[in-house]
């Protein structure tokens, strides 16, 4: 027997292995665990170099694997003005003001996060609000769900968009009854502002993922299943693993676009696939968007908006066409990601991936729809029926009706029973798994835990949708591995798999679910090397 380079003993270990769900102690050498076990077997691996830390009665657990991120996005957000505080416009002129003033020779005041219905009194924000904070110098902001973004004057002019512009499918610069633009893009309306924004350079993205991945590796997070990304976006997450500033696990998927050519599937996607599989960087699905968000009317319903009967949405591809693109992808292995927030559209995607097994043949494809903010009850059983894997966002769920949000009111006290219905999906017989979407919201995956375990009913007699504690982790761990075909290797705490591990600072299996928000990592392991550490 060999000695470890690492032990980690006097812990409560939670494994996500159904075998042996606990223990008291983990040993690592070189870069997997070779024993899990209690404190006294584990003094066997002990030897001269070996490193024991002691758990101090902590939780000790898989890395958590974030299954729907934005690296790439969220860091390059890092250095932008932020609105995660503001809650009024009073706010917003603050945030922009003193971001301007600090940043006088930026060409552009790019921020990111706001929310909806900020303008004065909760009103929507306009151009006009915008240029009553700063006129002389381009604004653009994007919402907190990445969806719509608000402009001021001098920045529609600037992109050629201030009487309007020729957008993709569901999307839209708004006007006003005067023909002229209110200062609202909603969808991929903003690649109008994005074709005028200053070219951020190789060095400054690889400099700001670094600040990206050291940000998760501080939250416990030890691989992500990113949610955007191509060929150029691959390779810097390679340079970093190369250099050895990644800590964390990416599988980079290609992203389609309604525009992207039916070829591109095994040009483009097929090519990361091969090119991308080390043990930190890995290729081999697609990401698409069905439809956009419930807060702007851009997610597809089955029935008409509770607040806007005169429509159920858009998509933003035809039937058949998208049909085209999930039949091929599934032909070539690929698997597939499907953004889809309303029941008209987790359906469509549900109808092509039936499609697909119809045409190809069944195989172990585990295509996956992202995030499922309404399911008609209709299709809860078809996600265990059809091998599709329900990938959720605990913090995406609103906490209560009265918390300012603009969703509950959009879909209606109807659809809130099958509202983010984490449990029907699970008692479903769906694969459940969870993420955050950052930087939509927070990275931090306890405030993810926290909301499952204290989730609240909307209204009296409806479902809370509330998870124990077990569950909720195997989604954030074995499951997610599960997610992205790597349960053989990751998301457990057994012999033989890669030692990615996080020690938290409480026993959270013993702290009120209450309290689970204060919870943090004392420290990360990433194949067997500590990636962070209090």
């Amino acid at each position: 027997m060999s000695n470890a380079d690492t032990i980690i003993t006097n812990a409560h270990v939670f494994t996500a292995d159904q075998d042996n769900p606990t223990a008291q102690a983990v040993g690592v050498k070189d870069k997997r665990i070779v024993f899990v076990g209690n404190a006294a077997e584990a003094g066997e691996w002990n030897g001269a170099t070996t490193r024991t830390i002691d758990g101090g009665g902590h939780t000790l657990m898989p890395g958590f694997i974030d299954s729907h991120f934005h690296m790439q996005h969220g860091s390059l957000t890092l250095e932008e003005i932020h609105f995660e505080t503001c809650f009024s416009y009073e706010d917003t002129i603050q945030a922009i003001r003193s971001f301007a003033a600090d940043n006088p020779g930026a060409p552009w005041l790019t921020g990111f996060g706001l929310r909806y219905n900020l303008g004065p009194d909760h009103t929507p924000l306009t151009r006009q609000h915008l240029d009553a904070i700063l006129a002389d110098r381009p604004i653009a902001i994007t919402a907190y769900d990445g969806h719509t973004m608000w402009v001021n004057s001098s920045g529609l002019r600037m992109a050629g968009i201030f009487n309007g512009g020729e957008c993709p499918p569901n999307s839209v610069v708004v006007l006003d009854e005067q023909g002229e633009a209110t200062g609202e893009l909603k969808e991929h309306a903003s690649k109008h502002i994005s074709a005028v924004l200053p070219v951020v350079d190789q060095a400054t993205k690889l400099r700001l993922l670094k600040k990206g991945v050291k940000i998760a590796s501080q939250m416990g997070l030890t691989s992500i299943h990113n949610m955007d990304g191509d060929d150029e976006q691959a390779g810097l997450y390679a340079c970093l693993e190369q250099d050895g500033d990644l800590t964390v696990r990416v599988y980079v998927p290609y992203s389609i676009r309604v525009e992207t050519p039916l070829e591109a599937i095994r040009e483009e996607a097929l090519s990361l696939k091969t090119k991308y599989h080390s043990e930190l960087v890995r290729g081999g699905c697609i990401k698409l968007f069905m439809d956009g968000v419930i807060e702007t009317y851009t997610g597809l319903m089955v029935e008409p908006y509770t607040d806007n009967p005169s429509t159920c949405g858009d998509c933003n591809y035809s039937e058949e066409h998208f049909n085209r693109i999930v039949v091929e992808a599934d032909r070539l292995g690929v698997q597939i990601f499907v953004h889809s927030v309303g029941d008209g559209g987790v359906r469509r995607v549900l109808n092509a991936y039936a499609l697909a097994r119809k045409t190809n043949g069944v195989r172990d494809s585990r295509h996956r729809v992202e995030h499922i903010e309404v399911i008609h009850p209709d299709d809860l059983p078809r996600f265990k029926e059809l091998g599709v894997i329900a990938s959720m966002q605990p913090l995406h769920s609103p906490p209560s009706v009265d918390d300012g949000d603009i969703w509950q009111f959009r879909v209606g006290e109807e659809r809130w029973p099958l509202s983010f219905a984490w449990t029907d999906l699970r008692k479903a017989g769906a694969t459940l798994i969870f993420g955050s979407d950052w930087p939509v919201v927070s990275q931090n995956p306890m405030l993810g835990v926290h909301n499952t375990l204290n989730r609240k009913p909307w209204a009296e007699g409806m479902p809370d949708h509330h998870q124990n504690l077990a569950d909720t982790l195997l989604s954030y761990t074995r499951e997610a591995a599960y997610g992205e075909f790597q349960e053989h290797v990751k998301g457990q705490l057994k012999p033989g798999f890669l030692a990615d591990l996080v020690l938290l600072s409480d026993n959270i299996f013993e702290i009120p679910p209450e309290k689970m928000k204060e919870v943090h990592p004392l420290l990360t392991m990433v194949d067997g090397n500590i990636a962070f550490e209090v």
